[in-house]
């Protein structure tokens, strides 16, 4: 079976790509020919999903799936949400990202977020989401170097160390991706 995982993060391909079975071959937008930025329009995580998915669906009529995800704070009313990854500007630089989200918090008590992920899975003309939530809390400062994007300031609860910190196995293992990829997986099992 061939799929598609409509993103150009290299990052996000590598996450997925250790937690799906080998008998799934993952292509990327690249592979595809796909060069374009698909569109990401829909003020909800599960809106972008469906609108990456349908839209790869639609122009290369490949089976798909797309994810989006965000991080959602609660003292910033689940800022930044939807725009996790423009959150400090259009340049979709993740440390200008951090950093703006540490100087919100600066002040704050609270600093319990959620990691939520959705994937949507266009197969066979059908559309499904699948949805993976990590709960845990911003720290005060970035701490280690693996991972990407919010993962220096994420500590997961019932663990000490960030998801920058921590192998991706384990990231993997408890992480809002990768609970969405398990179910997609689960259900992907099912149907062949």
């Amino acid at each position: 079976m061939k799929l598609v995982f409509a993103t150009n993060n290299l990052n996000k391909i590598k996450e997925v790509q250790s937690l799906i079975p080998s008998k799934i071959e993952l292509l990327s937008l690249k592979d595809i020919g796909c060069f374009e930025d698909v569109p990401e329009t829909h003020n909800t995580i599960e809106g972008n999903a469906k609108q990456k998915a349908e839209y790869i669906k639609e122009h290369y009529n490949y089976d798909c799936f797309a994810d989006d995800t965000g991080l959602e704070v609660k003292a910033l009313n689940g800022e930044p949400g939807v725009y996790s990854a423009r959150y400090a500007g259009e340049q979709r630089n993740a440390e200008d990202n951090t950093n703006k989200l540490l100087e919100q918090l600066q002040n704050k008590t609270d600093r319990t977020a959620q990691f939520k992920t959705v994937i949507a899975l266009h197969l066979n003309g059908s559309l499904k989401t699948f949805t993976g939530i990590c709960e845990g809390i911003i720290t005060t400062e970035k701490h280690g170097k693996k991972g990407f994007g919010y993962d220096p300031v994420f500590k997961p609860n019932d663990h000490n160390n960030t998801f920058a910190e921590m192998d991706l196995s384990i990231k993997n293992n408890i992480g809002h991706r990768g609970k969405a990829v398990k179910q997609l997986v689960q259900f992907l099992t099912e149907k062949n």
